[in-house]
């Protein structure tokens, strides 16, 4: 068990149409060496059954708190609301679909506890001893490049700006600010932050990344919108 007093780490977990895993990745997050603070699970109005399965957690967890959203809005304003209702010190977000394993918090809490991190990303892209599994090759090009334009803007040297595992120190985010509803949030919270001139780390983990067919959401128009993202919030306030 990872056990500190530094700090107090709440998990957003946004959750649309998992069914399949939402059960077990919460599992998963309550039986990893992390000592938890507290899980905010967002369901963003579900419509394959997983609902009724958040639903039934509420009683079954130590400081479980469940957000049902009353339409489907993106992963952008469940992250925004599960950290508006968190109330611990470090974010970290964890999706519901099993593709990132809580297996790895150890070494995402490593640079708060050793270094004083600020910001930790969990990269696919570097070295480690985690599995990856071959997927998309379009997927990676793209990655590549969003990474390296937010790169250009950022002046930072990271390898996966999309990654799904940020973790962060709430206080550098202002969640009432935060304007993308869907995907955008991944270049939004990764600008803003570094324009906090924060300390930035990344550590490797492993990524069973899924297909289409069995429920991979993001699509090429979302690459687009990032690269919007990346430039509004490049030049803007």
């Amino acid at each position: 068990m990872i056990s500190n007093n530094k700090f107090k780490i709440s998990i957003i977990v946004p959750c649309y149409n998992e069914k399949d895993t939402i059960k077990l990745i919460i599992d998963k997050i309550y039986k990893s060496k992390l000592e938890i603070y507290e899980v905010i699970l967002i369901d963003d109005n579900s419509s394959d059954g997983s609902k009724k399965i958040v639903d039934n957690f509420k009683n079954n967890y130590f400081n479980l708190k469940v957000i049902f959203h009353d339409r489907n809005f993106g992963k952008g304003r469940a992250i925004k609301n599960g950290i508006l209702k968190s109330t611990g010190d470090i974010i970290l977000i964890q999706d519901a679909d099993l593709e990132y394993d809580p297996d790895d918090y150890e070494k995402l809490i490593l640079p708060f506890l050793k270094y004083d991190a600020d910001v930790v990303y969990g990269s696919r892209f570097i070295g480690g001893d985690g599995p990856k599994r071959l997927h998309f090759f379009w997927h990676t090009i793209a990655n590549k490049f969003l990474t390296t334009l937010t790169n250009i803007f950022t002046n930072l040297n990271m390898t996966d700006m999309e990654t799904g595992y940020k973790v962060f120190k709430k206080k550098y985010i202002e969640p009432e600010k935060l304007e993308q509803d869907s995907f955008g949030i991944e270049p939004e919270l990764t600008i803003k932050l570094a324009k906090k001139k924060v300390k930035f780390f990344e550590v490797p983990v492993s990524y069973n990344g899924r297909s289409y067919e069995q429920g991979k959401k993001i699509s090429i128009k979302d690459a687009f919108v990032a690269i919007y993202c990346i430039l509004k919030y490049s030049f803007f306030k």
